[in-house]
């Protein structure tokens, strides 16, 4: 059965959410019916501002207000010569969570993936190169543990081979196959504290 277009219309949206079935959908568009008008309509302005004013921070890559820095990148106290290297912004949130980093990050947008079309040129590694310069002596790479991220991992380490530039890995506890947002805060710091040289 179809439902009223207006109602048919947010379904299909939602929908195309990661995770979210039909079924799924269907029950948040209910919700969202009942909801008062001004909740729907508060709900609304926060996407639209969220498309409208947020794009990437123009030194690591982090999502950032338009136009600036991310908070992270802005924060004096932290220490450039360090950077940590994520998957996505959500990992950027899962390490901060830890509190064993203070450094600075950069956020790839993915890791190499050949069969689903995901070359070096879609990820944000000329980025990346660009900031190792001087003053960057270690670059963390804090990928999820995945066949991927270990290529990925591999990838950058040979490219980015620079005499006195150390790599490091996290160190062993966090589970193979498993994402970086989804570790306990306690795992991921010790993970980060004891990480461990890579070789080139």
């Amino acid at each position: 059965m179809n439902y009223p277009p207006s109602l048919q219309s947010v379904v299909d949206e939602l929908g195309r959410f990661p995770g979210v079935g039909p079924k799924s959908a269907q029950r948040i568009a209910f919700w969202l019916m009942r909801q008062p008008r001004e909740d729907v309509e508060r709900l609304s302005q926060s996407l639209a501002d969220m498309t409208t004013n947020l794009s990437f921070c123009e030194r690591c890559c982090n999502v950032a207000e338009n136009g600036g820095l991310c908070p992270i990148c802005s924060d004096p106290r932290r220490d450039l010569s360090i950077i940590c290297v994520v998957e996505d912004p959500r990992d950027v949130v899962a390490v901060e969570r830890s509190g064993a980093f203070r450094g600075t990050y950069h956020v790839l947008h993915g890791v190499l993936n050949p069969l689903e079309g995901v070359t070096p040129e879609r990820l944000k590694i000329r980025e990346l190169v660009a900031r190792l310069h001087g003053e960057v002596t270690e670059v963390i790479l804090c990928l999820n543990p995945t066949v991927e991220s270990e290529a990925t991992t591999l990838y950058l380490t040979k490219l980015l081979a620079v005499p006195g530039l150390k790599f490091t890995q996290p160190a062993s506890g966090l589970p193979v196959g498993g994402d970086l947002e989804f570790a306990d805060d306690i795992t991921l710091g010790r993970a980060i504290d004891g990480r461990r040289e890579l070789s080139s």
